[in-house]
């Protein structure tokens, strides 16, 4: 069987961030678990989930639409981590901001190759 969309350095780089959010949420103030906690383990787990599922469908034109969502999960994401930093400057986490800008980055080349 191939490998599909595991194999493809977007999705697991997005996969390790999805990892880094967990960790680094588990150390949020437990009010915030309803919060920012929930919204960005959301939008985290929803960077690779359509990633994924964008892979497995039959056209460009579907593929490209879910790589945008997983984009716009990523800005949503990358938005809650400067407030994060703002907030929980104790406990943030530099390496989770360059890794999702950087996935911002290899989504957006994804969608240019597909003419989107």
């Amino acid at each position: 069987m191939e490998a599909g969309f595991k194999s493809l350095i977007v999705w697991q780089k997005s996969m390790e961030l999805a990892d880094i959010v967990f960790r680094l949420t588990k150390r949020f103030p437990k009010d915030e678990l309803y919060g920012l906690t929930s919204q960005m383990r959301r939008a985290a787990v929803s960077i690779p989930s359509n990633i994924a599922e964008g892979s497995r469908r039959s056209s460009k034109k579907d593929y490209a639409q879910f790589l945008r969502i997983a984009c716009g999960s990523a800005v949503e994401l990358e938005t809650q981590l400067l407030l994060a930093h703002n907030w929980y400057s104790d406990i943030s986490d530099a390496s989770a901001l360059s890794l999702v800008i950087e996935v911002e980055k290899m989504l957006s080349a994804m969608l240019r190759k597909l003419g989107d």
